[in-house]
C-alpha cells in the first residue's frame, strides 16, 4: 500500500493516519543520490568520528597533527560519565585511536537502541509499510543498504550511526544470507522482549521450601497467635493458658501454663489474645474474664494485671509511643476499640505490682487505674460487628481496625479527638439548651464516635478479615471472607489499585514484606500463596498436600529477619523462603549459578556465558554491561558446554539433558535442536567445523560416541538426529565417558576420556589414526585410585601444517596431579614432554595457546592461571619443564573457561564460583562481568588493575609462598625464636644477622653443588605477590571470610596536639615507666 493513501486507523488506539507523502521508494531514491553528491563534492581529509553527547548529530573532525595523547586521569573522569564524556570542549584537542573509537560507539550499541523507548507505533506502522511497499515492488527481501535507509526515514532516530544499524541487521539475519524481511523484523523484536520480561520475573521468583517442617504439639485448644521477639524468639500462647517459646528453626524451648488451675464449680479462665512488651520484658495476655494480664517475658511468673474492662478483649496490640510510654490497645466484640495511654510506664508497672493479690497476682481495676494522671483511656465506637484486627501503625500515628461489617470493614482513626471548634459550639448550645452542667469528662464505659475528619473508613464486600499496612510502599493490603486480596493507597479509600486473585476460600493472613516487594497471604484451606506487589501477580503457591499442613488453621506469622512462616493447626510448621545465597556487598556476581562455560562473539564483540541453572547471558566485552538474558535454555538441565558458527551469529549449546541448540542468542529464538532418540546422556563438549564445504556440529559426553550432526539452513525439521555414526568408534571406540574434543583442520579430531584415553580420528574417513593413554606418574601410589581423566585438549595448528615440525609435539592435553603431556600424533602415537604445571598439584581443567602458539595458558581447580614459554619447546623429546613467564590467581574455584580473545591481548576466564571475568594476557585484572563500573576495553585507565577481587585477597590458597609458612612449628617453637629476635635487637647486643653459610671446598664442582643444595623462598607472581604481601600479618582464614572481614574503614582526621603530655612518671601513674624503673636497677 503505498504511503500517500489515506487508510482507516487499525491500531489499539485507532489514531494511527498515514501522511499525505510521496512514496517511500521515491524518498529513498533521492536520499541516496544526495548521499552519493555529497561525498563527491566532499574534498578527502583525514578525519575522526567524535563520539556524540545524547541527541547531538556526529560530526567529523580533523585529526590535529601531533595530538598529545589524553591523560589517564581524564579518561577515567570522562569514562564515569557515561554519555556526557564526549563533548566538544573536551574533544576537540584529542583524537581517538581505531580501538577506541569502535568501543566508544559500541558502547552505545543499537541492540542497546531501546526499540521499545525510542520508536513509536506510528514508526513501526511506517516501517511496515515501506516493507511491503519493497516486497510490491518485487523485493522479497531487503540487504542491509535498503534496510539502513528505511530505518533512517522511518525510525527517525539520529541519535545512532550506520554500525549500529548494521549490528541490528546482522541480530536478525542469524542465517548470514545478508537479507531480511518483516516477519523476521517482528519475530526478532518480540521474541527479545519477551525474554526480557521473563528475566525480570525470573529475578522476582520466590519459593518456600517444601514440605514445611512440623512439629507436633499436645492436644488442646487452639493456638491464639504467632509472635515473635527481637531475637527471634517465637512465642505462641492457646487459649487454656499454655505459653510455648520455640527458637528460629521451630525447636521448642520453654513450656509454661501461666493460668491457675480453679476449682470444678468454677468456669476454667481463658485466653483471647496475647501481645510483647520487649522494652520491659513483659508478655501481655488478655483473658475472657475482661482482664489485661502482665508475666515476665523470661520466667513466665505472674506481675500484675488490669481487670474490671467494660468488655472482653478478642484482639491484643500493644507500641511504644515514646520514652517510658506505650499503648494498649484492644478490640472487642461490641466494635469498639478502647486504648490505653500509660505514661511513666515502669513506675505504674511497678506501683501495680504492690497492690493486693488477687488469684496470685496483684490487681487493679480500670476505675481506679484511670485515676492516675499517668493513665489515660479512650475508647471509640468504629464498626458495627466485632473486631478482627487492631493494630497501631507508628509511621501514621493512627490506630487501625477492621471488622466483617461492609460499611466500615476497615477504619484508620486517629488516637485522640481533635479540635473543632463547630461541633464544640454545638455541644455547648445543645447542653445549655436542655438546662444541663457540661460534663468535663466522659465516664470510661461511654463509646464515643469519632469525627467524620478524624478517620478514614473503608467499605469492603463482606467485611476485611485481616490486612497489613507498609508506610514505605505507601500500601494497605486486606482480605476477608469475599477470597479478594485488595491493595489500597491508605488516603483514598474510594477505590482499590489493585486485587489479587487466586484463593478460593476465606482469606485468613496477609503481610507485606518490603524488602522483598512481595505479599504472603494464606486462606482457610491452607493454601499459602506469595504475590509480587509491582506485576500484582502469584509467584508461588503451596497447597497443603506439598506443605503437609494439617488441621484447622488457628495462627499465622511471616518474619522477615528469619524469612520465614510459622503456621498454627494442629501442628507447628515452618516453611522458609527458600533463598538463593547471596553475594556479600564486596563481592561481584556474574551469575547465580555457578558458570560451566562461555565464548566469545567477534561478530557482536560480545560475551556469552551459561550457568548451571540454565541461563545465558550475553555481556557487551567493551563495557562489561549485561546486554541479554534468557533462561530455561534446556529446561532445568545445566548447560555444560557451548560454541559460535563461524560467522559468530549463532549459538550452539549442549546440556545435561542430552540435547544441542541453536540459538539466535540476541534474542532467546531457539532455531533448531539435535539430539538422539531415547538417549539423554550428558553433552560434555561441542565443536563446529567444515568438512569438504558442509558444516557440521560435533558434540561427546556420557553416551562414549562421537555425534555427528549436519547443519544445514535448508532443512526444514526443527529437531533433527545425529548422522550414521562411524564404523571405528562403534568398534573401536571410547570405553569411557568422553569429557573433550578439539579439532585441527583441514581432516583432524582429537577426543580425550574419563580413562585417561586419547584417540585422533580423521574427520574424512572416519577411522581411527592414532590413540593414546595418559602416562601414569612414578611417583604415583600404586594402590590409589589415580584421576587420570583428559579434562582438555588442544592442537598446536602451525606444527600440524609445517613439514619440519613431523617429529615435533602436535596435541597438549591435560593429566594426572596437574601434569600437562605434548603429543606427537605420527606413527601412532607417543608423549614427547610432561611436566607439573599445576603449582599445587591440582587438577588442569583447561588449556589454550596464543594464535602464534608461543605461549601456553593453563588453569586448574584451585582457579590459577599458569603461563609457560612454548616456543621451542617439545619440538623432540623433553625431559625439563618450560620456562614458567607468569602465574596468577583468578578465581577461587576451578576453572571451567579460558579463551584467549581480542588477537592475543585478553584472556576470557569463567569458574564455579559465579563469575566471569576478563584479564590481559600478561595478568592485568580489567573487570567482572556484572559489576557497577564500566570498563573501556582499550583504555587501561578504567581497568580495575592493580586490585584483584576481595575473594581471592582473603582465600587461604592465596597466601605468598614462604617458608615459615611451609613449616609446622609448634607455638612454643615460634615464641622462642621471637624471644631470640627480641634479644638481638637490643642495643648492647653485637649479634649480626646470620646468611647462609657455605663450607670452603677445594673443587669448583663441590662449590657448585652446595649452592645448589641451598634453600631459598620461592616467589610469587609479581601482581598477586604485591597485593597479597601487604596482609601477611593476619593469619590464615581456613573457613571463609570473617565478620572483620567486611568491616569498613573510615579516615580520621590527624588533629595535633593542644597541649604538651604531661609527664606522669613523676606521680608514678605511668605504668609502662614505672616498669622500666624497676627492671633497670636488676638489669645493671
Amino acid at each position: 500500500m503505498p504511503l500517500g493513501n489515506k487508510v482507516r486507523p487499525t491500531s489499539a488506539g485507532a489514531k494511527l493516519e498515514t501522511q499525505n507523502t510521496s512514496s517511500i521508494l521515491v524518498q529513498l531514491g533521492c536520499a541516496t543520490r544526495n548521499a552519493e553528491q555529497t561525498r563527491e563534492k566532499t574534498p578527502e581529509t583525514r578525519a575522526v568520528r567524535t563520539p556524540p553527547s545524547r541527541g547531538r548529530v556526529v560530526e567529523l573532525q580533523e585529526d590535529p597533527e601531533g595530538a598529545e595523547p589524553r591523560p589517564e586521569w581524564l579518561e577515567r573522569e570522562l569514562l564515569k560519565q557515561g554519555h556526557r564524556r564526549h563533548t566538544v570542549a573536551l574533544g576537540v584537542g584529542f583524537a581517538f585511536s581505531e580501538g577506541r573509537l569502535r568501543s566508544a560507539e559500541r558502547s552505545r550499541g543499537l541492540g542497546k537502541l531501546r526499540i521499545d523507548q525510542n520508536v513509536s507505533l506510528q514508526d513501526l506502522e511506517r516501517l511496515k509499510q515501506a516493507f511491503e511497499e519493497f516486497e510490491s515492488g518485487g523485493m522479497q527481501a531487503l540487504d542491509m543498504k535498503n534496510f539502513r535507509l528505511i530505518v533512517r526515514k522511518c525510525l527517525q532516530l539520529h541519535d545512532i550511526n550506520d554500525e549500529q544499524i548494521q549490528e541490528l541487521f546482522m541480530k536478525i539475519d542469524y542465517s548470514g544470507n545478508g537479507k531480511i524481511v518483516w516477519d523476521e523484523f517482528c519475530t526478532y523484536v518480540q521474541l527479545e522482549y519477551m525474554e526480557k520480561d521473563e528475566a525480570v520475573s525470573r529475578g522476582k521468583r520466590a519459593a518456600l521450601v517444601l514440605p514445611a517442617c512440623v512439629r507436633p504439639i499436645c492436644h488442646g485448644e487452639p493456638v491464639l497467635g504467632i509472635r515473635a521477639t527481637a531475637d527471634d524468639i517465637i512465642v505462641t500462647v492457646r487459649e487454656e493458658g499454655e505459653v510455648y517459646y520455640w527458637n528460629s528453626e521451630l525447636q521448642l524451648k520453654k513450656e509454661k501454663a501461666v493460668f491457675q488451675q480453679r476449682p470444678v464449680n468454677r468456669k476454667p479462665k481463658w485466653a483471647t489474645d496475647f501481645a510483647i512488651m520487649p522494652q520491659y520484658n513483659k508478655l501481655i495476655i488478655a483473658t475472657g474474664d475482661r482482664e489485661i494480664q502482665f508475666y515476665e517475658l523470661l520466667s513466665l511468673e505472674p506481675y500484675c494485671q488490669l481487670s474490671g474492662l467494660e468488655t472482653v478483649p478478642l484482639k491484643l496490640d500493644y507500641s511504644s509511643t515514646g520514652p517510658d510510654e506505650c499503648m494498649i490497645l484492644y478490640g472487642d466484640a461490641q466494635g469498639c476499640v478502647t486504648i490505653i495511654l500509660i505514661t511513666l510506664v515502669g513506675e505504674m508497672l511497678r506501683l501495680w505490682k504492690k497492690l493486693p493479690v488477687v488469684e496470685t497476682m496483684p490487681s487493679i481495676g480500670m476505675d481506679s487505674a484511670v485515676l492516675s494522671p499517668n493513665v489515660t483511656c479512650i475508647r471509640w465506637k468504629v464498626h458495627g460487628d466485632w473486631v478482627t484486627q487492631v493494630k497501631y501503625s507508628e509511621s501514621m500515628r493512627a490506630v487501625v481496625s477492621s471488622s466483617n461489617h461492609e460499611a466500615s470493614a476497615l477504619v484508620i482513626g486517629c488516637i485522640r479527638p481533635t479540635m473543632n471548634v463547630e461541633q464544640t459550639l454545638r455541644e455547648i448550645r445543645e447542653l445549655c439548651r436542655e438546662g444541663k452542667s457540661r460534663r468535663v469528662q466522659a465516664g470510661i464505659g461511654s463509646a464515643q464516635q469519632r469525627a467524620a475528619g478524624d478517620q478514614t473508613v473503608f467499605s469492603i464486600y463482606k467485611g476485611a478479615k485481616t490486612f497489613d499496612l507498609c508506610k514505605t510502599l505507601n500500601l494497605l493490603v486486606t482480605g476477608g471472607m469475599d477470597r479478594l486480596i485488595r491493595m489500597w493507597n491508605p488516603y483514598v479509600p474510594g477505590k482499590p489499585t489493585g486485587f489479587l486473585i487466586g484463593h478460593c476460600a476465606p482469606i485468613f493472613y496477609v503481610c507485606i514484606s518490603s524488602d522483598d516487594g512481595r505479599i504472603f497471604s494464606m486462606s482457610m484451606d491452607s493454601i499459602i500463596k506469595i504475590w509480587d506487589i509491582q506485576d500484582q501477580c502469584c509467584l508461588f503457591t503451596a497447597h497443603p498436600k506439598a506443605s503437609l499442613i494439617r488441621g484447622e488453621l488457628s495462627a499465622c506469622l511471616y518474619s522477615p529477619s528469619v524469612k520465614a512462616l510459622y503456621v498454627a493447626a494442629d501442628s507447628m510448621a515452618l516453611l522458609p523462603l527458600r533463598t538463593r545465597v547471596h553475594a556479600q556487598s564486596h563481592l561481584i556476581m556474574s551469575h547465580k549459578e555457578p558458570v560451566l562455560c562461555s565464548g566469545y562473539s567477534e561478530a557482536f564483540r560480545q560475551v556469552v556465558s551459561c550457568s548451571d541453572g540454565s541461563v545465558v547471558k550475553v555481556w557487551d566485552f567493551d563495557t562489561g554491561k549485561q546486554v541479554f538474558e534468557f533462561g530455561g535454555a534446556h529446561g532445568v538441565s545445566a548447560i555444560t558446554c557451548l560454541t559460535f558458527d563461524p560467522k559468530g551469529r549463532r549459538l550452539i549449546t549442549g546440556g545435561r539433558d542430552g540435547c544441542l541448540k541453536v540459538w539466535n542468542f540476541n534474542n532467546g529464538q531457539c532455531l533448531k535442536i539435535f539430539r538422539k532418540d531415547h538417549d539423554s546422556a550428558e553433552v560434555c563438549d561441542c565443536t563446529y567445523l567444515n568438512v569438504n564445504r558442509n558444516t557440521y556440529i560435533i558434540s561427546v559426553g556420557w553416551n562414549r560416541r562421537i555425534d555427528i550432526y549436519f547443519d544445514s539452513a535448508e532443512d526444514p525439521h526443527h529437531v533433527q538426529g545425529p548422522q550414521p555414526p562411524w564404523q571405528d568408534d562403534l568398534k573401536c571406540g571410547h570405553k569411557e565417558d568422553i569429557l573433550c574434543v578439539a579439532q585441527c583442520p583441514p581432516s583432524l579430531l582429537a577426543s580425550g576420556s574419563y580413562d585417561g584415553e586419547i584417540i585422533v580420528w580423521n574427520l574424512v574417513s572416519g577411522h581411527v589414526q592414532c590413540r593414546f593413554t595418559t602416562p601414569v606418574l612414578d611417583d604415583c601410589d600404586p594402590s590409589e585410585d589415580v584421576d587420570r581423566s583428559a579434562l582438555s585438549l588442544d592442537f598446536l595448528k602451525t606444527r600440524a601444517v609445517g613439514v619440519r615440525f613431523i617429529s615435533a609435539a602436535w596435541l597438549v592435553s591435560s593429566g594426572a596431579q596437574g601434569y600437562v603431556h605434548f603429543w606427537n600424533v605420527l606413527n601412532g602415537g607417543k608423549v614427547l614432554a610432561s611436566f607439573q604445571a599445576s603449582r599445587l598439584k591440582y587438577k588442569i581443567t583447561k588449556l589454550t595457546v596464543t594464535q602464534d602458539e608461543s605461549n601456553l595458558y593453563a588453569s586448574d581447580q584451585a582457579g590459577f592461571i599458569y603461563v609457560y614459554d612454548i616456543t621451542s619447546y617439545a619440538l623432540g623429546p623433553e625431559k625439563e619443564a618450560p620456562k614458567l613467564t607468569n602465574y596468577w590467581r583468578a578465581h577461587i574455584s576451578s576453572v571451567t573457561s579460558l579463551q584467549i580473545v581480542e588477537d592475543g591481548l585478553v584472556l576470557l576466564t569463567t569458574s564455579t564460583d559465579c563469575t566471569v571475568r576478563l584479564w590481559s594476557t600478561d595478568g592485568e585484572f580489567i573487570g567482572t562481568f556484572g559489576q557497577e563500573e564500566s570498563w573501556s576495553i582499550h583504555t587501561p585507565s578504567s581497568w580495575k588493575h592493580p586490585t584483584i577481587p576481595h575473594e581471592i585477597l582473603i582465600d587461604p590458597l592465596s597466601m605468598p609462598a614462604h617458608s615459615l609458612l611451609d613449616r609446622h612449628d609448634s607455638i612454643s617453637d615460634i615464641n622462642r625464636s621471637d624471644q631470640t629476635k627480641a634479644r638481638d635487637a637490643q642495643p648492647g647486643s653485637r649479634s649480626k644477622p646470620k646468611s647462609p653459610t657455605v663450607q670452603i671446598s677445594d673443587s669448583d664442582g663441590e662449590i657448585l653443588e652446595e649452592i645448589r643444595n641451598l634453600c631459598y623462598p620461592s616467589m610469587q607472581g609479581k601482581r598477586l605477590h604485591h597485593e597479597i604481601f601487604k596482609n601477611t600479618n593476619k593469619p590464615p582464614n581456613h573457613g571463609g571470610p570473617k565478620a572483620y572481614h567486611t568491616l569498613q574503614c573510615f579516615d580520621i582526621d590527624d588533629t595535633s596536639n593542644m597541649c604538651k603530655k604531661p609527664d606522669l612518671s613523676l606521680a608514678v601513674m605511668d605504668a609502662f615507666s614505672s616498669s622500666l624503673a624497676v627492671k633497670g636497677p636488676a638489669g645493671s
